[in-house]
């Protein structure tokens, strides 16, 4: 039986199924309520954004500070990448 994980989740079943494969708590947290919202196509391709590999060191730098990389400023472009995806 799935645990209630509180209001803030909104697909306890994905949330927990996430965190059991590895997914941070934030990042469960927000595949499971887009996948609950009807609105939202979370397995749909994303938007016209171009891969990691095809950005700037500097621009993959300063995404990483939007959301609190730690560590950013002594990776390469290659453990941006690897950090951004698994952020």
């Amino acid at each position: 039986m799935t645990r209630n994980h509180g209001p803030s989740i909104k697909d306890d079943e994905t949330y927990q199924a996430l965190r059991d494969d590895g997914a941070s708590k934030e990042k469960a947290a927000r595949i499971a309520n887009a996948q609950a919202n009807n609105n939202q196509h979370p397995s749909k391709k994303g938007g016209a954004a171009k891969p990691y590999e095809e950005w700037k060191k500097d621009d993959l730098y300063d995404r990483a500070k939007e959301i609190s990389v730690e560590g950013r400023s002594n990776m390469t472009k290659r453990e941006l990448i690897s950090a951004l995806r698994h952020h």
